[in-house]
């Protein structure tokens, strides 16, 4: 698999991953107590490219993906840092609401690239035939 094809899995993974935990979110948003919790992947992503400042790898050409072991993982993140109501319950539906648009926009995106991806993949594979 190449690198590119491996972000586009895992950036998918993140966005399902997502759609989960704000699900959860939303159908807790009256649960007194409750704390919201998020998805951490972009900026474990943006590491592994390099786009951060920090350790660089050298690259032969700037389009280049880093070469050898992106081990990219989303993950469950708990927000214990706020409290919208005095239940300690943290969820803002408003803020739910926006991030599940931005992960379906996301989500939508990173499908549409896997499919121009593979669809070069069957061209080349295919000679040129359709």
């Amino acid at each position: 698999m190449t690198p590119a094809l491996y972000v586009l899995e895992k950036a998918l993974d993140a966005a399902t991953l997502r759609q989960r935990v704000i699900a959860h979110n939303v159908a807790n948003v009256n649960t007194p107590g409750f704390k919201r919790s998020d998805v951490s992947f972009e900026e474990k992503l943006a590491r592994a490219l390099g786009v951060e400042p920090g350790v660089e790898l050298y690259r032969t050409h700037p389009g280049h993906l880093p070469a050898g072991g992106l081990k990219l993982t989303p993950e469950v993140v708990p927000d214990n840092s706020t409290t919208m109501r005095q239940d300690g319950n943290n969820v803002d539906i408003d803020r739910e609401m926006v991030d599940l648009v931005q992960n379906s926009l996301n989500f939508n995106f990173a499908v549409q690239q896997l499919n121009g991806r593979l669809a070069m993949l069957r061209y080349v594979i295919n000679e040129g035939r359709r």
